[in-house]
């Protein structure tokens, strides 16, 4: 029962913070300048005890970042390794960030949700010094750049299984994360294996295949029968012991060039189509000779 409740207490923040966050009283915004290191400072003035902080980034609702007393912290993969909640006192929400790029600039909102006197609020505009316009590489950088691990090419309506090892150095893995990444599309989580008290527990969110995972903590992904839109990236994200390994695997769907049982009627009826217009043309022919 306490794995299972470890497991929705990230999902519950995401869909009921929004509509906290709106009912909470209204904090005037606290502007900082984007640097390396940058601490966006959520210390909750009063007393009491704190049940969660929630950390969010306009124009997205959903939790950049999330501390719970007994869960810990979850963060979204663009933050993972990046943030770190700072818990100078025990009321403090705060947080400092770090390999900052112009697109940390924005408008941070911090909710801290504290028992008896419920929540309390903090947003904060981190602004670039001197209100530049961002350098070009800075730009460029706007699109994520990923390099695969592994190339794969499959031919459409056949059987695929992409697989993600994780480096077996005598470290334990504790969870594995399995993401997609079609062209033009963001990130979508499409697994995740967590290892547990007796064994490995497998959530599959994936619609075009099936997510498995083994007791060593190694993914794979079955694909049957495989459509074009099955290619892209897809990325699994070991969380060990000494920190995180990602192995990423670019898959090629081959444009349509094998059998197809559809063309190949096609084929059969223009035969016969083309062989019953000759005979007809020669019967008549031959009709026509002997009159």
């Amino acid at each position: 029962m306490e794995v299972v409740q470890k497991e929705r207490w990230y999902f519950m923040a995401l869909v009921f913070l929004p509509f906290l966050q709106d009912t909470a009283p209204e904090i005037e915004t606290v502007t900082i300048h984007l640097q390396e290191g940058m601490i966006l400072d959520c210390l909750c003035p009063w007393d009491g005890n704190l049940t969660m902080v929630s950390w969010t980034k306009d124009p997205d609702t959903n939790s950049i970042a999330v501390f719970h007393p007994e869960y810990g912290v979850a963060t979204t993969y663009h933050y993972r390794e990046r943030i770190e909640f700072l818990r100078s006192t025990p009321m403090d929400g705060s947080i400092s960030m770090k390999n900052v790029t112009h697109q940390d600039i924005g408008v941070y909102h911090c909710s801290v949700q504290t028992f008896p006197q419920g929540p309390w609020i903090r947003n904060i505009q981190v602004e670039d010094l001197g209100n530049h316009e961002p350098p070009e590489e800075d730009k460029e950088d706007d699109a994520e750049v990923v390099e695969a691990d592994v190339y794969v090419t499959a031919t459409p309506s056949s059987n695929l299984t992409v697989e993600c090892n994780h480096e077996h150095n005598g470290t334990s893995v504790h969870q594995a994360v399995v993401e997609h990444m079609a062209l033009g599309q963001p990130w979508v989580i499409i697994g995740i294996c967590k290892r547990v008290e007796g064994g490995v527990l497998i959530e599959d969110y994936s619609e075009r295949g099936q997510v498995s995972c083994e007791q060593s903590m190694d993914v794979s992904l079955q694909l049957t029968p495989v459509a074009q839109e099955d290619g892209g990236l897809y990325r699994c994200s070991f969380s060990t012991d000494a920190g995180l390994q990602t192995n990423t695997v670019l898959v090629t769907v081959s444009a349509s060039g094998g059998f197809s049982l559809s063309v190949f009627m096609l084929y059969i009826y223009l035969a016969i189509a083309t062989a019953g217009l000759i005979l007809l043309t020669v019967l008549l022919i031959v009709l026509l000779r002997r009159r």
